[in-house]
């Protein structure tokens, strides 16, 4: 079990009155972490620490972001075991996944290093003579980050590196489900050397969010917002954003639709779909949550994607066989599949393997001829819960991976590229792979949803885009003309 600590402007300290909340295992119920919970004083407390290393973080020359980023790199990288440990302890995760997340997150890093000196703007010709008019982007001011459990290390770094790379500073709120954990990318930028205030951490217990986030967007130095979590919450911090008419950058639910084609490669559509829809036992935004198989090569399909989600290995992260599903974050998940399961089944569905579970390691669960009536159909599990849904033909195929609220990510899979191609173009997500599963991040990439899913991009130039101002400062070179 470990104390924590927060940081603001430098200093690790401890909520006021001493206030802390427990994170506890979701296998075995012990305690993982003790945190302290944050009161909405102590969240402004962050954030003027913000916007007075802002003062100075603003004037930092790209030169020395990118070195400083580039040593957090590193020390993030050299704490994976770290990363391992933690991620184990406080929400069941893999050491196959937490590996994967400290080594896109330090990519991440290293992408942003390399955006320091591409913050550029242009010049546009004036109808003014004599005046230059130049598109200037400058750095925002303080960036409020609000990060999730699932992927903890890659959506951790996400809501800071972009930002600070463009000069701003952050407030990172850690998630109550891994506060050990976005602990130790913290830990990871005060090793590099990042001027106090720079990056700032606080953690409150879940009674607390609302307050504490309303006490941070309305804080006038804070200009940008970024959250990444479910829909129903990014609705939540939306409308909040909205009252204080501060910019947010919201990445939330999914339900990716994989279709397969009938001329797919079924080998290949296969391990798409297993990669997809059971990395992390689901609970990733991207996962593969519903996969559309033209009904020509449905039943070929179903026996070989059965036969490879039946022997995934599922058990206890914390032990030492290694395992590909682990635990899901808690028995609410747990709960709330099996209903799912059992409305699924009662109206005609088809169990191809898996099934209810009675603790957090649910198995590779896989449902065949779901339809629009059953529950499954349309709700996000974040869960190793898959549904499997025939259609005849392209055009259904398409329509059926837009009946949903949904549009993260999404992927197709045929042999004629340029027919599986069209089929990408026309379906509403903001991320699609034609032969490739629905689950892909790279840090240069413009990552970000539509619909339900969200708006605004994270990643490489888009990102550089949603945390800078971007301002029309002009210069009268010559003496101008004035009609009185």
């Amino acid at each position: 079990m470990s104390d924590l600590s927060m940081l603001i402007n430098g200093l690790k300290v401890t909520a006021e009155k001493g206030a802390t909340f427990e994170r506890r295992n979701p296998l075995d119920g012990s305690v993982a972490t003790r945190a302290p919970a944050a009161s909405a004083a102590d969240a402004v407390m962050a954030v003027e620490a913000a916007a007075e290393a802002f003062k100075t973080w603003g004037e930092t020359g790209p030169g020395t972001r990118r070195a400083l980023l580039l040593k957090a790199a590193d020390a993030l990288e050299s704490k994976t075991p770290r990363f391992i440990e933690a991620m184990a302890a406080e929400t069941g995760a893999t050491a196959m996944w937490a590996g994967f997340n400290c080594m896109l997150a330090a990519g991440m890093i290293r992408e942003a290093a390399g955006l320091t000196t591409q913050i550029s703007g242009e010049l546009i010709p004036s109808d003014v003579p004599g005046s230059m008019a130049m598109a200037v982007r400058q750095p925002a001011g303080v960036v409020l980050g609000i990060a999730p459990w699932n992927a903890p290390v890659i959506l951790g770094v996400r809501a800071i590196c972009v930002p600070i790379a463009c000069g701003n500073t952050v407030v990172l709120k850690g998630s109550e489900n891994c506060p050990r954990t976005h602990q130790l990318i913290i830990e990871s930028f005060e090793d590099a050397g990042f001027p106090a205030g720079v990056v700032n951490y606080i953690t409150n217990a879940p009674a607390d969010a609302g307050a504490v986030v309303e006490a941070m967007v309305s804080h006038p130095a804070v200009r940008r917002v970024n959250f990444t979590g479910s829909t129903k919450v990014g609705k939540i911090i939306a409308a909040t954003c909205a009252r204080y008419l501060k910019p947010v950058v919201l990445e939330l639910g999914g339900k990716a639709p994989m279709v397969v084609l009938d001329d797919a490669d079924l080998d290949d559509a296969v391990n798409g779909a297993a990669f997809g829809c059971f990395a992390n036992s689901g609970q990733i935004c991207m996962s593969t949550e519903r996969i559309i198989v033209d009904q020509k090569i449905a039943d070929d399909f179903v026996k070989k994607f059965g036969d490879k989600a039946r022997n995934l290995p599922v058990g206890d992260p914390r032990k030492p066989d290694p395992v590909v599903l682990g635990s899901v974050i808690g028995m609410a998940t747990v709960n709330f599949c099996n209903e799912l399961i059992d409305d699924a089944l009662a109206k005609g569905a088809k169990l191809v393997c898996g099934g209810k579970s009675q603790d957090t390691l649910m198995p590779a669960t896989v449902l065949d001829h779901v339809t629009p009536a059953m529950r499954v159909y349309r709700e996000e599990t974040f869960a190793p819960l898959k549904c499997i849904v025939r259609v005849k033909g392209t055009e259904e195929a398409i329509a059926c991976a837009n009946d949903n609220e949904y549009g993260l990510s999404a992927s197709v899979f045929g042999r004629d590229i340029a027919r599986a191609y069209n089929v990408a173009r026309k379906i509403d997500s903001g991320i699609c792979h034609v032969n490739g599963p629905t689950v892909h991040d790279e840090a240069q990439m413009p990552f970000g949803g539509v619909k339900g899913s969200g708006f605004g991009r994270f990643g490489g130039k888009a990102g550089v885009a949603e945390f800078t101002e971007l301002r029309w400062i002009t210069i009268q070179t010559t003496p101008r003309h004035y009609p009185f």
